[in-house]
């Protein structure tokens, strides 16, 4: 009992410290406009009784899950094809890495020329998956013991039978750490989207709102309700990641 009493403590201690920390930042500043209180931002916390809130959060999520799922598909397609042009490979591998080096400010700006404001956060989590996995799938890709490989092809494995039993186990691994990477770019990209393009119902254009009306308070409670969510969906997908590859495993 006691050592759980001291573990409950000793997560607790860094949540109050830092709350302690913006107490006294509060005080120290002295301008509700500049900075809320800990106490403000927690009274906030009522419009998550309202049913404009959950449109936002769940407008927002859809399009992480929809820049996310299309990035990945997007990436492992690149890869596997990369892999098996070397032409290919040297036109698309440059790209990525361009895009991996670019803010995803100016793609965001440049793409409300082209796109309507709800399809772009969407946009900018793609830019965000695709480099990371396509990195990560090519390399396990390249990285598949020629050993197995010639042993695959002594047997007469076809190229499928080669790719489930050979590549795909090897590749899985740095798969896997490259979605679980993402998810957190992918939704905080998708949401500086949204505060740029400002499309109906999203969490970004609540924090926009927030930032034009100079709400000091709905602005930290949106953040930290982009915080939370954040490590939620982290944890959710790690814990289906991990279920996933004892199954795999086990099979």
């Amino acid at each position: 009992m006691k050592a759980k009493v001291k573990r409950a403590l000793r997560k607790a201690f860094p949540v109050v410290f830092w709350l302690l920390v913006w107490a006294a930042c509060y005080r120290a500043v002295g301008q509700d406009l500049l900075l809320a209180s800990p106490l403000q931002v927690a009274r906030r916390f009522t419009f998550v009784a309202e049913a404009s809130f959950w449109r936002c959060v769940g407008m927002s999520l859809w399009r992480t899950a929809a820049a996310y799922m299309l990035g990945v598909v997007i990436a492992c397609v690149l890869a596997v094809c990369c892999h098996a042009s070397k032409l290919l490979d040297e036109v698309i591998s440059p790209a990525l890495l361009v895009v991996r080096a670019t803010p995803v400010a100016s793609f965001i700006i440049l793409a409300l020329v082209w796109l309507s404001s709800a399809n772009v956060p969407i946009l900018a989590g793609v830019l965000m998956v695709v480099p990371v996995v396509f990195a990560n799938v090519r390399e396990g890709i390249a990285s598949t013991d020629k050993q197995l490989l010639e042993m695959a092809k002594l047997f007469g494995w076809s190229r499928w039978k080669t790719w489930r039993r050979v590549v795909i186990p090897t590749v899985l691994p740095t798969f896997v750490a490259a979605c679980q990477a993402c998810v957190g770019l992918c939704f905080k990209a998708t949401i500086a989207a949204e505060v740029i393009g400002v499309p109906k119902n999203a969490i970004g254009t609540q924090l926009y709102n927030a930032k034009i009306y100079l709400e000091s308070d709905a602005l930290l409670a949106w953040t930290l309700v982009v915080i939370v969510l954040s490590m939620v969906i982290e944890r959710l997908l790690k814990a289906a990641f991990e279920r996933g590859l004892r199954r795999v495993h086990h099979a």
